[in-house]
């Protein structure tokens, strides 16, 4: 954990023994009584925590907020539902590396039960995106929604002028080409496990997607949800100067 996160419930009350991030402190940051980490509020500001006391009930702690965090980089993402255990990989990744909100749809060629995993109907996917910002050193978790059909999710994006959709067969241009207007926001779809089918590379142009590719390599569809997102923040140009406030590396 390089961000130990909490809800705003939480921070009023001893934070308990069998709790894994009472443990982290303790075991890994090694902290004692009087000593301070770095915290941060759930879609809230980043701080230090003192260790003020360890009792019976759990750990004592002294909270101290900086200022608020920046809204989270206009990439919204839409992901054709793959095996669970592609999707948490692409909920932890994703949130790390920064969307504002992920769409997972169902597709022409993604299996149906997908939708009725445990990851999505226990609420699972929940704390792969609290991992994916604890390790990004960030507090502000992207919207999700699961289950939409394509259509839905092109309705949901429609308003944006930069979108751009994944395709190894009918691409017209490269992702490393892409070049949207300063401050846009950008729409990127990513298909399930077995790709677009016709019909939906149809839907995609006709709801104002362009088709890209990333050169003629096949990747897994969490690598290249994950290297498509790389290319995009590249475009915008949010890579282009180092943070005023560069956080140490994990302990």
């Amino acid at each position: 954990m390089n961000l130990i996160l909490f809800e705003e419930c939480e921070i009023a009350r001893p934070l308990p023994h069998e709790d894994a991030r009472a443990k982290h402190i303790l075991n890994v940051l090694r902290r004692s009584t009087g000593d301070d980490f770095d915290v941060g509020l759930i879609d809230g500001p980043k701080g230090k925590a003192i260790l003020q006391e360890v009792t019976a009930a759990g750990l004592v702690l002294d909270f101290c907020w900086g200022a608020a965090e920046p809204p989270l980089d206009p990439i919204d993402l839409i992901v054709g539902l793959s095996r669970p255990q592609t999707n948490r990989k692409i909920l932890q990744e994703a949130t790390a590396i920064g969307v504002r909100r992920m769409l997972f749809v169902l597709t022409e060629r993604a299996e149906p039960s997908y939708a009725a995993s445990r990851l999505w109907t226990t609420g699972e996917y929940r704390r792969h995106l609290l991992a994916g910002v604890e390790q990004a050193f960030s507090t502000r978790l992207p919207q999700v929604e699961y289950g939409l059909s394509l259509q839905e999710a092109l309705g949901e994006v429609n308003g944006l002028n930069a979108k751009y959709a994944l395709d190894n067969y009918e691409y017209s241009v490269s992702m490393a080409q892409v070049q949207p207007q300063s401050g846009e926001a950008i729409a990127l779809a990513v298909g399930s496990e077995r790709g677009w089918t016709a019909k939906e590379r149809d839907m995609l142009r006709h709801a104002g997607f362009v088709l890209a590719g990333m050169g003629q390599r096949v990747l897994r569809t969490e690598t290249a949800v994950i290297a498509a997102l790389a290319l995009a923040k590249a475009a915008l140009g949010v890579w282009s100067s180092l943070p005023e406030n560069k956080p140490i590396g994990g302990e």
